[in-house]
């Protein structure tokens, strides 16, 4: 039982992270880093779960919903922020945990990590089919949507329903086309990202400049819709579970910190790519959320692309606007699946070197630089969850996921600081302890007033995680073989 709390020393992490042989290249810049964080950042949140966010739970309160998931993703940010330029390594959340808390722990957070960026990627391709129909759509081509959407649908009080689609294709395939993408190269990654955030921000301040004529003030009454009875709709608690579902749309700064050993100068990139793209995001999402709501009501903000509904209702003097903001959404959702993909492989290469997965997982091919099989492997299984699962469902699985990574991570901050206090720590969290406390406690609040439904899932998750680790995992832990051939 001792050996489940074996932690890994600072020494050999950041050993492993300058290991040139058979390990990654540094060859991401600031800019990169930056331009990668709003990719990853600005994305579902916006195009997609806004939506879904304001009709359900929040109406145009779901602007407090954005603003509080906001403050506990800073409190996160700054303690991501001083991990990352501490132990500049891949594994983000994971290898954080393994050098305060332990190895199980570790194992429980990067198990839970794949919530984060596999399911994560995953609903951002269910939102890219809606978006990709609804342009079709504007030309006269008609995808069938047995082909186009998921066979399954989860409604509370019902259970799961199908559909009577079959598979949504189109977002297996974005899902195939960029895993193919990021298993040749994190250069070609990288630039393809760069074009696609230009586009998205133009995209963006495009639809917040013109949608100002546009709004009715009439939309935003009541701007709290008052509670239905049900804790969760409207009110108050509508905003406390508004902020768990769009919580999501905040997630891609903490990606960043799976790249640390991919950057050049990580110490001083990695806080600067992670809160300098938190903050710009943050202000984007509340002007888009405002204008969104202004211009329609809520209530007619449901299905996988309310965008659509907005910029079908600017009128046809805007029809130009339509179509570019549709095909920009669709690059910028692109983006968002790259880095969220990219994220899970890294975590699970981290684990494969760790000897908590097989070694295929770590290895790092000759031509490409990157963990190919690992890469592949993982695009298969995001290809199979974005073909037969609902944007809703997923979304909200994501968020608990990414709320159990942020606790750990900004207790892991107090743990450490405590521990090892004489550590040089390049970047450092302010106002300790109160940030890294509040940012635990924050978390939890909201991971509590997430469905029922979405922590049995997550049960169901962890439970299949722990019997891969004692089936597998405890018996080539690298660590734990390490610690008893010291004896």
């Amino acid at each position: 039982m001792k050996g489940l709390f074996a932690k890994k020393s600072i020494h050999d992490l950041k050993e492993e992270a300058e290991d040139k042989k058979g390990g990654l290249e540094r060859t991401l810049t600031a800019k990169n880093l930056i331009s990668m964080g709003i990719g990853a950042i600005i994305g579902a949140g916006v195009f997609v779960l806004v939506g879904q966010a304001a009709a359900v739970y929040a109406g145009p309160a779901v602007v407090f919903s954005f603003l509080l998931a906001a403050i506990i993703c800073v409190f996160a940010a700054f303690c991501y922020a001083e991990f990352a330029s501490l132990i500049p390594v891949a594994g983000g959340a994971y290898s954080y945990s393994y050098a305060t808390l332990g190895e199980i722990v570790a194992w429980t957070i990067g198990w839970g990590l794949t919530f984060e960026y596999l399911f994560s990627s995953a609903t951002v391709a269910v939102g890219w089919s809606g978006y990709l129909s609804s342009i079709l759509n504007d030309f006269g081509l008609h995808l069938p949507m047995k082909i186009a959407s998921s066979p399954l649908v989860y409604e509370i009080g019902t259970g799961w329903v199908k559909t009577g689609a079959i598979v949504n294709l189109p977002a297996m395939a974005i899902m195939g086309g960029i895993g193919i993408m990021i298993a040749v190269g994190i250069n070609a990654a990288a630039k393809f990202n760069n074009l696609m955030v230009i586009v998205k921000l133009t995209v963006i301040l495009l639809f917040i400049g013109c949608g100002i004529a546009f709004i009715k003030p009439s939309n935003w009454v009541p701007f709290i819709p008052p509670n239905t009875g049900t804790f969760g709709e409207f009110g108050f608690s509508g905003i406390l579970r508004g902020a768990g579902v769009v919580f999501f749309a905040f997630i891609g700064f903490d990606a960043l910190s799976t790249l640390a050993q991919e950057a050049k100068n990580p110490q001083k990139d990695m806080p600067t790519g992670m809160i300098g793209s938190l903050g710009i995001a943050a202000s984007l999402y509340i002007l888009m959320a405002l204008v969104l709501t202004g211009v329609v009501s809520y209530t007619a903000l449901t299905g996988p692309a309310p965008f659509s509904v907005a910029l079908n209702a600017f009128g046809p003097n805007f029809v130009w606007l339509r179509y570019v903001a549709k095909i920009g959404i669709l690059m910028g959702l692109s983006s968002v699946i790259l880095v969220m993909l990219l994220g899970q492989t890294r975590v699970f290469y981290s684990m494969s070197r760790d000897g908590l997965l097989p070694k295929a997982f770590g290895k790092v091919h000759k031509k490409f630089h990157t963990p190919f099989f690992n890469t592949m492997v993982m695009t298969l299984f995001g290809m199979a969850i974005c073909g037969f699962f609902p944007v809703g469902f997923l979304g909200q699985l994501t968020s608990i996921g990414t709320l159990m990574a942020f606790a750990i991570v900004c207790f892991g901050v107090l743990i450490l600081r405590y521990r090892q206090p004489s550590l040089h720590r390049p970047f450092k969290v302010p106002f300790f302890p109160w940030i890294p406390l509040a940012g635990t406690l924050a978390c939890l609040l909201q991971m509590a007033v997430l469905p029922a439904v979405v922590w049995i899932q997550l049960i169901c998750w962890t439970f299949l995680g722990y019997v891969i680790y004692f089936g597998y995992s405890i018996r080539h832990s690298h660590i734990r073989k390490k610690h008893k051939s010291s004896k």
